[in-house]
This record gives C-alpha cells, sequence and structure tokens, in this order.
C-alpha cells in the first residue's frame, strides 16, 4: 500500500502490516478501516488519516463529526466514526495497551471477532486467522464449502482456518492466503493454471 507504511498486499489487507516498524496503532487502524473496504482504497487514504490522528490520543481528543469528515472518503463514514471515537477513547486510557484475554479484546468498541484476531495476531503473535471473504474463498474451494452462510458461526471454517495458521509464521501464512485470494484465487475467473495449489485443490481437480 503506497505511503506511509507499505504498498497493497491484497484487496481487504492491511496497509500497516508490510514492515516490522509499523506501530500496533497503525497495524489495527488500518484493519478497521479495511472492513468492508478495498486495500487500494484505504492505501491511498492511509497515510493522511495517520498523519491528522498519529495516536490512540490524538484520536480521543477529535470530534466524532471530524473523524466522519476524514473518513468520509473510504465509505461507511457515519458506522466508522463513532466505532473509531469510542474505541480511541479507550485505548487512550489504557496507553495504547491492548487487553491479552480474547474475552477483553472482543469487549472493547467495534472490535468483533475478524478485529479481535487481527489484534491477537498482528501484536502478540497468537496463532490467529484473519478470517474474512477472501480467505474463506481460499480454504472453500481447496478444502471444501462451509456449512452455514456466516463465516463468523461456521464451525467448519472457524476450525479450518485456525488449523491452517498453525505454524512458525503464522502472520505470513495469513497473508500468503490472503494474497493467493487476490491475484489468482478470484471471485470470478480464478487463475487455476497459475495457482501453486492447483494439485490438491478441490474445485481446480473438478
Amino acid at each position: 500500500m503506497a505511503g506511509l507504511i507499505n504498498p497493497p498486499r491484497r484487496t481487504g489487507s492491511s496497509p500497516a502490516t508490510g514492515r516490522k516498524s509499523a506501530s500496533k496503532y497503525k497495524l489495527i487502524i488500518s484493519e478497521l478501516l479495511l472492513q468492508r473496504t478495498r486495500a487500494e482504497t484505504v492505501a491511498n487514504f492511509f497515510d493522511t488519516f495517520i498523519g491528522q490522528y498519529p495516536s490512540w490520543k490524538k484520536l480521543a481528543e477529535a470530534k466524532e463529526p471530524e473523524i466522519g469528515e476524514v473518513i468520509q472518503p473510504i465509505g461507511l463514514w457515519k458506522r466508522r466514526a463513532p466505532t473509531l471515537k469510542q474505541l480511541a477513547i479507550v485505548m487512550a486510557k489504557r496507553n495504547g495497551r491492548f487487553p491479552r484475554t480474547r474475552a477483553e479484546v472482543e469487549a472493547l468498541p467495534g472490535v468483533g471477532q475478524y478485529v479481535a484476531n487481527a489484534i491477537l495476531l498482528l501484536c502478540y503473535g497468537e496463532a490467529q486467522p484473519l478470517l474474512d471473504a477472501n480467505m474463506a474463498r481460499v480454504l472453500e474451494r481447496v478444502f471444501g464449502p462451509r456449512k452455514l452462510a456466516d463465516i463468523r458461526y461456521d464451525p467448519y471454517l472457524q476450525e479450518l482456518s485456525l488449523k491452517v495458521v498453525q505454524c512458525k509464521k503464522s502472520k505470513e501464512m495469513n497473508w500468503a492466503i490472503l494474497d493467493l485470494a487476490a491475484t489468482t484465487c478470484l471471485i470470478s475467473k480464478p487463475r487455476c493454471d497459475e495457482c501453486p495449489l492447483m494439485s490438491t485443490c478441490l474445485t481446480a481437480r473438478k
């Protein structure tokens, strides 16, 4: 993702995850901004946001309408602005330190399953899947379809995604799958002939 942190890796990935120097604040803000937004869109906007709000404290001090105006270019600003403001207030009081347990992380404002996984993975190195529609598409094509419509509650995808990222380089495994979804295992017209998983993929072998 062009700019302050790194060029984009994939549709829906973080603009801050490419360099070891990226702060936890930047990593998690990027994941929050990426929800239901293309990585390229956030990449072009990320520097502007971080320049204006370089810390939880600065974001907490900003007025909600102002935050909404700043993030309006990436859409969903009416929903994102209050979430960002509320989370920033909590995190500023915590001096930027996220809680350590999943239950405490998910209790933070605006933090659902995906962002909780991102916090545990990117901030604490815990092997957790960045399971979104892109990762789900790759896993389902390679291993077989899910049982339920909602990814968050599908036991098959939840267990499978967690199992796949249980390795020494869990971050890199997550990013590799997401890169594959963005460049090869496309929603329509997947490039199966270029895929390194072609020989083991259930869909490619049909």
